[in-house]
């Protein structure tokens, strides 16, 4: 079969490799179908790995498949792991398969919470074995059914990018209908996604850009304000639009640059929400803003199984990723180059 295997830091390529056993008890086989690129596969690709891997290994870290075997216990169908909703995997169904390969008996694991398993082995694509890759043998508990109406290229942004923002916007910041929130990098794969799933429940969206082409698009996708970070102070816009009370929720993932900007955007009482810190990890921060404005801040990392569900069912309602391009397999390095050097709108999704 196909597969895309890192060999070295920077050194992809699309080889033959031998196709895996059946799937053991308990497994399904799937054979993918699509993979939607982010950062953490960019991280992979140069060598920033933040545990012990041994190469090669196959890429791809969010993707979708088809079930095309199951393993013994699985026949008849499988009680999914989404919080004891019952999910039937038949042959040929579409699935997303999670991530993370996390042990199901931890405490943590039991009370639904994927993201804080306690005996995780590795996250795919990045630790492990990834998902660009002809077929592979996953646990059946950690597949997710796409509802039907879902195309292979929007479920294939299911398992982190939809997952993500469900979990940061709703588990983290309790977002409400009619709330303001400050979306940063509106333009990335979950920046878009953060501003589409606020508008679908009536929130007015104040998104940050670093460009004007960025701009536009992000006024196109429906958000209320934009601002160009390099020739504004998105504070300084998030205070006016709002008569100086400051938003509701910041949707933060770029971290020291726009952090200080960030806290002092939020009204009395607000919530900041934070998965990522693509612009540095350390960030000085006024305590004296944080008690006396009595500003919540909460981390967010990953997402759970449910929080797929929750997003693929979005997805069938009408709230769909936002796809830059759909690039074959033999482009997926280019694709990996473009989000390095954020050229990108969106998502970038590669079909197998």
């Amino acid at each position: 079969m196909r597969a895309l295997q890192l060999l070295a830091d920077r050194d992809l390529r699309l080889m033959d490799i031998p196709p895996p056993p059946p799937p053991g008890p308990g497994e399904v086989q799937l054979a993918m179908r699509a993979v939607a690129l982010n950062h953490i596969d960019v991280w992979g690709w140069r060598g920033m790995a933040f545990a012990k891997r041994e190469l090669p290994i196959s890429v791809g870290a969010e993707g979708v498949g088809e079930v095309a075997a199951l393993g013994p216990g699985v026949d008849g169908g499988v009680d999914g792991g989404v919080d004891g909703g019952v999910a039937r995997l038949s042959l040929g169904q579409m699935v997303v398969p999670y991530g993370g390969l996390t042990c199901g008996t931890c405490k943590e694991c039991l009370r639904g919470r994927d993201n804080l398993c306690e005996n995780i082995q590795g996250i795919r694509g990045f630790h492990v074995n990834g998902f660009a890759r002809g077929l592979i043998n996953i646990p059946a508990r950690l597949c997710v059914p796409v509802p039907a109406g879902v195309t292979a290229e929007d479920a294939a942004c299911g398992g982190i990018t939809f997952s993500t923002v469900q979990h940061m916007l709703f588990d983290n910041a309790r977002l409400e209908p009619g709330e303001t929130v400050l979306v940063h990098a509106a333009g990335s794969g979950i920046g878009t996604v953060a501003v589409r799933m606020a508008k679908a429940i009536g929130c007015t969206v104040i998104g940050t850009v670093g460009d004007e082409f960025k701009a536009e698009k992000a006024r196109a996708e429906g958000a209320d304000y934009v601002v160009n970070y390099n020739t504004d102070r998105f504070e300084s816009v998030a205070r006016r639009v709002t008569g100086k009370r400051g938003v509701d929720v910041v949707f933060e993932h770029v971290g020291a640059a726009t952090w200080a900007g960030s806290l002092l955007s939020l009204k009395m009482g607000g919530r900041l929400v934070t998965c990522g810190s693509t612009s540095g990890v350390s960030a000085e921060t006024n305590l004296m803003m944080i008690f006396q404005r009595q500003l919540r801040i909460q981390g967010s990392f990953g997402a759970t199984l449910r929080n797929i569900a929750e997003g693929l069912e979005k997805m069938a309602q009408g709230v769909r990723p936002v796809l830059d391009t759909v690039l074959p397999m033999e482009r997926f390095e280019e694709g990996l180059a473009r989000l390095e050097a954020r050229n990108v709108f969106g998502k970038i999704v590669i079909k197998l």
